[in-house]
């Protein structure tokens, strides 16, 4: 194990936090806020450490650096960019503050947008502009960030991302792994320029238009309103974010062929198709749930609550337009169904991925055909594409582990006094990385009222989810023996 390699890559990446924390540290200043000294030396002491790793653990050109070498630093990285995206938290609230600001700075850097703050208009502007940054910097993540602007991250550049990857498989779009990061962060910057643009077109104040760009684009959640984007009461505002939310749910891939003139590949994704579906089947019967049982007249507002909602727990934005917590029993139970289903592969969303979903179906297809005709071959596909045997026994293990981690975290949350509602939903929010719950931490409350415990074990929770599970489980079970 090359840990002076894996801790000379945490000090460029340590600079490069440095670096963005520069920018809530100018808007505070800016706007005569007293968090901006926060920012300042959160950025100094990050950039102190960042430099000593650097130059104590100097690395030559071309060092080893393979997969047991990823797993450790992509799990560092995402701890380590947590607890500096912390500091900020901590030294404007206090010290007392630091469970509650390392839960805030996990959610953020995971893109779950699980939030404990109150209050969230009366924020400084610097704080409001970190949460929706860290989302940001996450929603692609740390290490592609790394790998796009620090040359030496392009050493076992491939094992990073399939590390880090969120999905069963790592597509190269092109064929140098810096330039494939280059090109996701590429799309990435443009979609979010695109969202903040029309916004901004829509009469949002740009201030707004940027945080909320970061959060949609990053599906993750963190709002400048107190009220999410039900706080702008704007249909036109909300049917924006709802497009984006669903091109921010798609496979990053499929946008490259896009930009490159290819727009049969989106539309011929079987996994798109069935994404979009899922979202479609879900808006149409939670609407006239709200007609019959929720006391919505209106079909077009029932559409309106509907399809924003659906989309938001789908691509595990999680922003709101309304209480769903008060919805009726139906749309509240199926809206938790769907916190289970997650955007596509190869995109921020978090949760499962639509495409293992489909994997695993199919797979249940072919295990009931074989009872009949056991010495049948029948291969699983998506698409035109015939899914590798290894591929299919990781995804039915990515399920088990995750539905096992989900009833644990559900459970370990009830014997803390929560009620089950509360405790499992904030279970599968953490896990799927969606941000609001059902019960306590509906998307009308937050996360502030559960017990210091509880908010660390959902910590873990979301770092696990944002890793996809098995990056840190490698590293419980694996990551120290000899190979």
């Amino acid at each position: 194990m090359n840990y002076r390699g894996i801790l000379f890559l945490l000090g460029r990446l340590l600079l490069a936090l440095t670096a963005a924390l520069a920018a809530p540290t100018i808007v505070a200043y800016v706007h005569r806020g007293e968090d901006w000294w926060s920012f300042l030396y959160a950025g100094l002491l990050a950039g102190v450490v960042g430099i000593t790793l650097e130059r104590t653990f100097a690395q030559p050109k071309n060092f080893p650096f393979g997969r047991r070498e990823a797993f450790v630093l992509v799990a560092a990285a995402w701890v380590t960019a947590s607890l500096v995206g912390a500091l900020p938290y901590i030294f404007h609230y206090g010290i007392s503050f630091w469970i509650d600001a390392i839960f805030e700075s996990t959610s953020g850097f995971t893109t779950t947008g699980a939030s404990i703050m109150t209050d969230i208009e009366g924020q400084p502007r610097g704080i409001l502009l970190w949460r929706s940054l860290s989302h940001w910097l996450g929603g692609m993540g740390i290490i592609v960030l790394g790998i796009a602007v620090l040359p030496k991250l392009a050493i076992g550049g491939m094992e990073l991302l399939g590390a880090e990857a969120p999905g069963p498989v790592t597509e190269k779009l092109t064929p140098r792994i810096a330039q494939t990061a280059k090109a996701l962060w590429g799309i990435y910057a443009l979609l979010t320029a695109a969202v903040a643009l029309t916004l901004w077109l829509l009469g949002v104040g740009s201030f707004d238009a940027i945080n909320h760009a970061f959060s949609t684009i990053a599906t993750a959640g963190f709002s400048t309103l107190d009220a999410s984007v039900g706080g702008f009461n704007r249909p036109a505002v909300e049917m924006v974010i709802v497009v984006f939310m669903i091109l921010a749910g798609a496979n990053f891939a499929l946008h490259f062929q896009l930009l490159r003139g290819r727009p049969g590949p989106l539309f011929r994704d079987a996994e798109f198709r069935l994404y979009l579906t899922v979202i479609a089947s879900a808006t149409v019967l939670i609407a006239a749930d709200l007609m019959i049982n929720g006391g919505v007249g209106s079909l077009l507002e029932a559409v309106r609550l509907s399809s924003f909602q659906s989309t938001a727990i789908v691509t595990t934005t999680g922003f709101s337009t309304a209480d769903f917590d008060q919805w009726p029993h139906f749309s509240r139970a199926l809206l938790f169904l769907l916190m289970f289903v997650g955007g596509c592969a190869g995109s921020t969303s978090g949760s499962v991925k639509v495409v293992r979903g489909m994997i695993v179906l199919k797979k249940l297809a072919i295990d009931l055909k074989r009872l009949v005709r056991p010495r049948a071959v029948y291969p699983i596909r998506i698409g035109k594409r015939a899914i590798p045997e290894g591929v299919v026994t990781s995804v039915t293990t990515f399920m088990l582990l995750f539905v096992s981690i989900f009833a644990a975290g559900g459970l370990i949350l009830s014997l803390m006094g929560l009620d089950m509602v509360t405790a499992y939903s904030a279970s599968a929010a953490a896990l799927g990385n969606i941000g609001p719950g059902q019960g306590l931490v509906g998307p009308a409350q937050n996360y502030a009222v559960l017990p210091g415990a509880a908010k660390l074990l959902l910590t873990g929770m979301m770092i696990v989810g944002r890793l996809e599970l098995y990056t840190v489980l490698v590293l419980f079970f694996l990551g120290w023996r000899r190979p």
